[in-house]
């Protein structure tokens, strides 16, 4: 992996991620990569964490503890340092994913108590014995006692005269004073060591009986410390599972933890990679440039070939789409427009960059390449980079011998990005439907790359600019266009007529594109518009259809009138309202209803479940009614499209309270019962009366078994005296 990064210049994006991290580990994280991204997302929507405690590798230490061995106390610490740091987390981590997760993680508690037996800095406390608090009053007494002989001898008049300063120096842990040659006339002790200076490092004679004391004392502490670490090495044994999985988890946090950080402090984002190998980057910039131009890419195809002019961008535009993939597999933060890219899955990303001849390979430039081809076949699923294609041997030779192997390995599903400054291998696949072109633009008035690329077409390499612009004399130049040929010159000239007409293409397309959207704009408000005159339309319907309703009322009034010339007057005022209100009416036929249609009946809507002749089933807030087609009309949106228009029933729904069944067979009944109900709950009744008679009791029967299944019903019952008795049903709704 270290050599793939070093190939796509990620090298220093690696080690400026890694001093995130804790301690040292891979990059990549086994297990599943979207568990993994969810837990990642999670924390970056969090507030900031503590950060985690810089531990050393432990895998040593728990082989130690699989034997029974005894740890160090720095060892154990570390293994206090991650329990802590869990402990804080449990305590912190309680909603979503990353809750579930910290609960999962159960401390034992004799584990957790041994967590108390240190300070912060990893030495015991002088709590968990009393002897530890009487070592260190009694190290902390000889240390000032030292001191103070030190600072004695050092005011001596005889000795001053050999000090070469005074200061107290600590060499190999022990006080001593650094002194001339000839210091043993005045001063007696032991040389411990030299300066560069050529001055003697000296322990004074009057410090060995307390240097002697101090000893004993670390002794005796390291003596309780390994009984200690014996003690909890034994402890920790017994728990061995528990802190294999406990330091396990501790890595896995520490790499979520560390992306979450390097991308808060980077202004980065995270893809998830996706499934098949669509590669699309919209805004992404290589970690390696200073100020990038942003990529934006769509590589859907098997093969993208770069062609163009020199120093263009296109071995840079190659090594980031490797560079997209490779940090998306490994869920590594990079500078990137996430919502709108999506980079597919690769087991692997294999990069053909480096010429590989030199005197240690004994290896041809194009006999390295051939080498590298080779271990493509036996791959899939693998995402590759090849970088001036034909590189080392001859160009058309090359050309045949590439087109041949690039289709092999389209047919092997391969996802391959080339560059070349060759036109033959790229004009040999151009027609392939798997294989994308794209060339870097170069800008004739500039005499510069633009490091932008153009679809679908072959790049020049505009070699002889660049020879001009980098300082070659025009006259050789010149001599090289000669020799060159006319012919090739005119192809030069046909493929940047070519290139010409795609840039136009594209500004006319992107023009195209903005007086759409014009339109789409004027087309939404066009359907608002429609939908404002809708509304008032059925409002001033709604009015229209209340004074008709007066009409009518003007009517029957005329009709009940003894007083005939009141009774004219009254007929003309309602014949005058009814013929205002037909005049807003449109004459519409409206289409015919059909099962799976959005109705509405009365106040209520619903859905067409099936018509039989001039009657519909609907289902209206999950009631099954039988109603007439008539009585229904169109309500919200359509499941298929409708012609434009509104359709407006002249009838008004109406319903009776009571029903007589007289004279009717027990199935006509039942179906004249259940329309009946259906109108008188649309009508908002919540009581009818049915008339069936006593007769032989089979009408009766019929009737209240309809009724035991009915499911908008509160009660049924005999009807009172007055109202027909056993001959009517009572039904309350």
């Amino acid at each position: 992996m270290e050599k793939l990064f070093s190939k796509l210049d990620l090298v220093d994006y690696a080690t400026s991620f890694k001093h995130f991290l804790a301690r040292e580990k891979p990059l990549f994280m086994e297990g599943d990569a979207n568990l993994h991204y969810k837990l990642i997302h999670e924390l970056l929507m969090r507030d900031r964490l503590k950060p985690l405690p810089e531990v050393p590798n432990l895998d040593v230490a728990l082989m130690h503890l699989s034997k029974l061995g005894v740890l160090r106390l720095s060892e154990i610490f570390a293994f206090v340092q991650i329990i802590r740091y869990f402990s804080y987390l449990k305590s912190i981590l309680r909603e979503q994913s990353l809750g579930e997760w910290m609960e999962r993680i159960v401390i034992p508690l004799d584990v957790r108590s041994i967590c108390d037996y240190f300070d912060e800095k990893g030495e015991l406390r002088a709590s968990v014995d009393e002897q530890f608090a009487h070592i260190a009053k009694s190290l902390k007494m000889i240390k000032e006692e030292m001191n103070s002989t030190l600072r004695r001898l050092i005011s001596t008049e005889k000795i001053a005269l050999y000090l070469a300063d005074k200061q107290i120096h600590y060499i190999n842990n022990q006080e001593a004073l650094l002194v001339r040659g000839g210091f043993n006339h005045v001063l007696k002790g032991n040389v411990i060591g030299r300066s560069s200076s050529g001055f003697f490092y000296v322990v004074p004679e009057a410090l060995s009986k307390l240097v002697s004391r101090e000893s004993e004392l670390l002794d005796k502490k390291e003596e309780l410390v390994y009984m200690y670490a014996k003690q909890i090495s034994s402890l920790f044994s017994k728990q061995l599972k528990f802190l294999s999985f406990v330091n396990k988890e501790f890595d896995r946090f520490d790499a979520y933890y560390a992306r979450v950080a390097y991308a808060r402090e980077k202004d980065m984002d995270f893809v998830l990679p996706s499934k098949g190998n669509a590669l699309k980057l919209e805004n992404f910039a290589h970690p390696a440039l200073l100020h990038p131009k942003p990529i934006s890419i769509d590589f859907s195809k098997q093969v993208l070939m770069i062609t163009g002019v020199n120093a263009g961008g296109k071995t840079m535009l190659l090594k980031s789409i490797l560079s997209a993939a490779i940090l998306s597999k490994y869920l590594l933060p990079m500078r990137i427009d996430a919502k709108h890219s999506s980079i597919g899955s690769f087991k692997e990303v294999f990069a053909i960059l480096d010429d590989p001849q030199n005197v240690k390979n004994d290896i041809s430039t194009f006999a390295g390449r051939m080498s590298e081809f080779s271990k493509l076949f036996g791959k899939k699923a693998t995402l590759v980079g090849v970088d001036e294609i034909e590189l080392g041997t001859d160009a058309d030779e090359a050309a045949n011998l590439f087109k041949v192997m690039i289709e092999k390995l389209i047919d092997k599903e391969m996802k391959i990005v080339i560059t070349t400054h060759h036109k033959r291998l790229a004009s040999l696949l151009a027609t392939h439907p798997e294989v994308e072109l794209l060339a870097a633009i170069y800008d004739e008035k500039t005499e510069r790359p633009t490091y932008s690329f153009l679809k679908g077409t072959i790049g020049k390499s505009y070699a002889f600019e660049t020879a001009l612009r980098y300082g070659i004399p025009q006259t050789l130049v010149a001599e090289a266009r000669v020799l060159y040929g006319e012919d090739k010159e005119k192809l030069n000239d046909l493929i940047q007529k070519n290139i010409d007409l795609e840039l136009k293409m594209r500004q006319t397309s992107e023009e195209l594109e903005a007086k759409l959207h014009e339109v789409e704009k004027l087309k939404l408000s066009l359907k608002e518009e429609k939908e404002r005159v809708k509304d008032e339309f059925e409002l001033a319907y709604s009015k229209m259809a209340k004074e008709f309703q007066e009409a009518i009322g003007e009517a029957k009034k005329a009709i009940k009138s003894s007083d005939t010339k009141e009774s004219h007057r009254l007929l003309n005022k309602a014949n005058q309202l009814h013929q205002e209100t037909k005049k807003v009416i449109p004459e519409h036929k409206p289409e015919p209803l059909v099962v799976g249609d959005r109705i509405k009946y009365g106040s209520s809507k619903g859905v067409i479940k099936s018509i039989k002749k001039e009657e519909a089933m609907i289902e209206c807030d999950g009631i099954s009614l039988r109603v007439p087609l008539s009585k229904l009309k169109r309500s919200g949106n359509q499941p298929k499209v409708q012609r434009a228009g509104v359709s407006i029933s002249k009838e008004t729904p109406s319903a009776s309270m009571i029903l007589d069944l007289h004279g009717l067979r027990a199935d006509e009944a039942i179906e004249r019962l259940d329309k009946f109900l259906s109108d008188a709950l649309m009508s908002g009744f919540d009581e009818v009366l049915v008339y069936h008679g006593i007769g032989t009791g089979k009408l009766a029967y019929a009737v209240r078994t309809f009724l035991s299944t009915y499911p908008a019903l509160v009660s049924y019952g005999d009807a009172p005296i007055n109202m027909g008795g056993f001959g009517a049903t009572l039904i309350k709704l």
